[in-house]
């Protein structure tokens, strides 16, 4: 699991410089006036970068948001490597896969329309994400009984994508989605 963690880029102070101020503005513009309501020139110009800067070192606004949530991303799978059960090693594996789709709702809920561009960039994005190849090896670990555990991992993380998640929640209440897929994460692992 630790191989599917990509380490930060090394980088000039510049850049460095560069990209927590396009981070920082980002996060706030996004929190002032929603994702869809902000361009790349308006973060362009809160962060005191060129255009060309910001599309260089991100490529679109998906790749920014990809970038805003990697820190917190890598904090789940620290908990998931290295923290206490039921998240972390030494519990039974229903209990870290339920643990595991709690926390990350827990993740995923505050931060929907980010998680939900970068998974939806174009066709595909979801599955080359970093992120969702660490969290699909978590779970077919987890699943090692199943019949299809790479299959039965791909089927749980299914219902925690967040084009799913947003489509369901106006309907569904952000309680019952919470317990039907902890529900699926104990039939899967049963």
């Amino acid at each position: 699991m630790e191989l599917l963690r990509t380490p930060p880029p090394k980088e000039r102070a510049d850049a460095a410089r560069n990209r927590a101020a396009v981070l920082a503005a980002a996060a706030r513009l996004f929190a002032e006036h929603g994702v869809d309501a902000v361009s790349m020139d308006q973060v362009a110009t809160a962060a005191g970068v060129g255009k060309g800067t910001l599309f260089r070192r991100f490529g679109d606004k998906s790749g920014l948001a990809v970038a805003l949530l990697d820190a917190r991303e890598r904090e789940l799978q620290e908990g998931i490597l290295h923290g206490p059960p039921p998240l972390g090693p030494g519990a039974p594996a229903q209990e870290r896969a339920v643990a595991f789709v709690a926390a990350y709702l827990d993740h995923l809920l505050p931060h929907l329309a980010l998680v939900r561009m970068s998974e939806t960039a174009a066709p595909g994005a979801r599955y080359r994400i970093g992120a969702y190849r660490f969290w699909h090896r978590h779970l077919t670990v987890l699943l090692a009984g199943a019949p299809d555990p790479e299959h039965t991992a791909h089927a749980l993380l299914a219902a925690l994508a967040a084009e799913h998640v947003t489509a369901l929640l106006p309907e569904l209440g952000e309680r019952r989605l919470r317990e039907g897929v902890e529900r699926l994460a104990r039939v899967v692992t049963a």
